[in-house]
């Protein structure tokens, strides 16, 4: 199995100082990045975690699980989804931030906004999940500053359009030519380091998913450690009739397991439980 790092600018659970004043967090293999939504309005667990204390017992299950990082959202990216303020985003997160910041988990911020990351980053807060690539040249300089590293997600158009009408001459081309570009982009900006994530459901048509997910060998390929993140999303009810996004797991389970064997460092899930557990299998039948 491959081994995979992602530096850091500063201490970090679980990873290990070097002479550079930098952390290098390394792990063999495909972890599991955990999905706790804050929000009131996500497409699959909207409003289960809104709450503090059950957003705390879902982390901490997590964590018991198995997984590498949790990733905390504040705002919903679903299709057709309508922006938030950045101060309702922050009193969504920083509570919970706050609250597991000492509890020996990697801490990464779903958001597409400089403030709330910055904000996030100072409540302790490890690593930003950006939906919009680092496109901002002030969610660059924050994750700078912070040394913090980021995960760049394409995604065509913003969430409110980017399911009306995605149109690709080659969008594996496009998709990974974007990825590559984008991280060399922030690195030369004093970014410490990045994970790839090809923004399955994002501007993309089920065709087009299936393509850059087939193509995953191409991206991991690289000097990247790879995210994958199609957990409960819309393309599994078209493949397999699945309606009811909560009953998404199984194909989630499919998808992640196939990126797992193409090499992707990370699978991002609501299921984190069963994903630890289904990887830990498939790694033990590897040969």
């Amino acid at each position: 199995m491959r081994p995979h790092t992602l530096t850091f600018g500063r201490p970090v659970p679980g990873a290990v100082p070097d002479p550079d004043g930098r952390w290098r967090l390394t792990w063999t293999g495909t972890a599991v990045m955990g999905i706790l939504n804050v929000t009131p309005d996500s497409f699959s667990d909207g409003g289960r975690h809104a709450a503090l204390d059950a957003a705390l017992h879902a982390a901490r299950r997590m964590r018991d699980a198995g997984v590498l990082i949790l990733d905390i959202g504040g705002e919903s990216t679903r299709p057709g989804a309508d922006p938030v303020p950045a101060h309702t985003e922050l009193d969504r997160l920083l509570p919970v931030i706050r609250a597991l910041a000492g509890e020996g988990v990697v801490l990464s911020v779903d958001t597409m906004k400089p403030e709330v990351a910055a904000g996030a980053l100072r409540a302790g807060a490890h690593l930003i999940n950006d939906v919009t690539g680092l496109r901002d040249p002030d969610m660059v300089r924050v994750c700078a500053e912070a040394g913090a590293p980021a995960c760049v997600m394409h995604m065509q158009g913003e969430p409110r359009t980017m399911q009306k009408n995605p149109v690709y001459a080659d969008v594996v081309a496009e998709v990974h030519g974007f990825l590559r570009a984008q991280a060399a982009r922030v690195l030369a900006a004093g970014v410490p380091d990045v994970l790839l994530d090809p923004g399955i459901g994002f501007g993309k048509t089920l065709e087009h998913n299936l393509a850059l997910l087939r193509a995953t060998h191409a991206l991991t390929a690289g000097p990247h450690p790879v995210l994958i993140a199609a957990s409960r999303k819309r393309l599994i009810d078209y493949l397999a009739g699945v309606p009811d996004a909560a009953q998404r797991d199984p194909g989630s389970l499919a998808i992640h397991l196939h990126a797992a064997r193409q090499g992707a460092a990370l699978v991002r899930a609501h299921d984190a439980a069963g994903h630890v557990q289904a990887l830990r299998v498939q790694a033990a039948l590897e040969p």
